[in-house]
């Protein structure tokens, strides 16, 4: 388990921030009239906040790809 987090280390931090910030902005921003998707509730807002963080800190992940002769 240790070794999982320590590989995911920058997906879990993303996903973090991106909760944080997704959250904030629900409840900050939000929707006035209750029909936007994703900001109208703080559970959509928080879940799409996660994902884009770990993607956006995703591009910043160096994998050595190994060619195998």
């Amino acid at each position: 388990m240790k070794n999982w987090i320590s590989e995911n280390k920058l997906y879990l931090i993303g996903a973090l921030l991106g909760a944080i910030g997704g959250f904030l902005y629900w409840k900050f921003v939000g929707c006035s009239s209750g029909t936007c998707a994703i900001t109208s509730k703080p559970f959509n807002s928080t879940l799409y906040g996660a994902l884009m963080g770990s993607l956006l800190l995703s591009l910043f992940k160096n994998e050595a790809r190994r060619i195998k002769e």
